[in-house]
């Protein structure tokens, strides 16, 4: 897996100020992590879009600091609602000899003889799947071929998936990744989409990440983001 490397500079630059940084082609961003005193930086925007489009938020990003390499990876990215532009930027600092629990995009790729032929539906159980292994190991995504789907309920499972034995899948070795429903009417569409839901409102646990308050109102135009990888 090749390294994947981003240089950046200290900032000193907080707060509501950094929208100065922005219309210079900056884009204010934090380290922080487990044992590791967080660090105010910004990374020019084009590198970081670079970098995101090669590692996404799974693969160990290399962080350059005043000549030293941070391992990292991308925890949370903040965009502006209406341009997309990338706003802020989270890197969580890693230890190369720990092993974490990471979500893996996965990728579809090639053409199912039995949408093609015969008019079926694919139907993507899963667009991510949980692994554990040493951030070094961890993949931007995972391809997953369905050129093999050729009749009506043929499927994918997760014990399908090409996955290297560095990881540990965390899901269902049986559970359904993908598979092939027959086409159905207009009306039985209706009716489907017509359903009540079942199950009601479940309550969910907020959990707060391990960033410096003060990097708060730098991202604030965004939603609460997810917390921090788990160390194992």
């Amino acid at each position: 897996m090749q390294k994947v490397q981003l240089q950046a500079e200290p900032r000193s630059v907080i707060g509501q100020r950094v929208k100065t940084l922005r219309k210079a082609g900056l884009v204010p961003a934090v380290v922080y992590g487990h044992d590791f005193k967080s660090l105010s930086i910004q990374v020019p925007v084009k590198e970081l879009e670079r970098v995101y489009a090669e590692a996404g938020e799974s693969t160990v990003v290399y962080l350059n600091v005043n000549g030293q390499d941070h391992p990292t990876i991308i925890h949370d990215i903040v965009r502006d609602a209406l341009s997309d532009k990338f706003l802020h930027a989270d890197f969580y600092k890693v230890r190369l000899d720990e092993k974490i629990n990471a979500k893996i995009q996965l990728n579809f790729t090639g053409e199912s003889p039995a949408v093609k032929g015969l008019g079926g539906i694919l139907v993507k159980n899963m667009s991510e799947i949980e692994v554990e292994g040493f951030p070094q190991d961890l993949p931007h995504q995972i391809d997953v071929d369905i050129s093999g789907l050729a009749e009506f309920k043929s499927q994918i499972i997760v014990k399908d998936l090409n996955v290297s034995n560095k990881l540990e899948v965390k899901a269902d070795p049986e559970a359904v990744v993908a598979l092939i429903q027959e086409p159905i009417s207009e009306e039985e569409l209706k009716a489907q989409l017509e359903a009540p839901a079942a199950g009601g409102v479940e309550e969910v646990e907020v959990i707060k990440k391990e960033k410096p308050e003060e990097e708060a109102a730098e991202g604030e135009e965004a939603a609460p983001a997810a917390p921090a990888p788990e160390k194992k």
